[in-house]
């Protein structure tokens, strides 16, 4: 009984609901840990000018259950999942990147293309990624008389 709900979940959520569950568990997580425990602001003066961290911490949070519900829609219905899991990393590498240019944190550049490489561009590419199965290698026939 048990192996065939598992089994059922993973055939509802296919490849591109597993990675979108993965995602949106983990900036629901990051983003709870900022609220529990907000940590230093450095670089992120653009959005700490308009609220405090903890309240910046929520667009993840919302962001990423977002993207944990669409795990389980058809492939289609999916892409809000991928835009608001695109959204708290853009707008982080944006603080960062407004933060090189105004001379207030100059590693922010390499946090910038951080959140720019590991998070927007495997989110944009996962978003490409087809749902149907590569098809099985066919199987090698035994040799005749052998």
């Amino acid at each position: 009984m048990k192996c065939r709900a598992v089994r059922r979940l993973r055939k509802q959520l296919g490849r591109r609901g597993h990675f979108l569950l993965i995602l949106g568990l983990g900036k629901t997580c990051w983003g709870a840990g900022m609220i529990v425990d907000p940590p230093q602001s450095a670089g992120l003066g653009l959005l700490t000018r308009n609220a405090p961290l903890h309240c910046w911490a929520w667009l993840w949070v919302i962001a990423g259950l977002i993207t944990t519900l669409s795990a389980f829609l058809k492939v289609g219905r999916d892409r809000f999942g991928f835009i608001a899991a695109l959204v708290p990393p853009a707008v982080w590498a944006i603080s960062y990147l407004a933060a090189v240019i105004s001379g207030d944190y100059s590693r922010g550049a390499w946090v910038a293309v951080w959140y720019l490489t590991s998070h927007v561009g495997v989110i944009m590419w996962a978003a490409t990624v087809p749902e149907h199965s590569v098809p099985n290698a066919p199987r090698a026939r035994r040799a005749e008389g052998g």
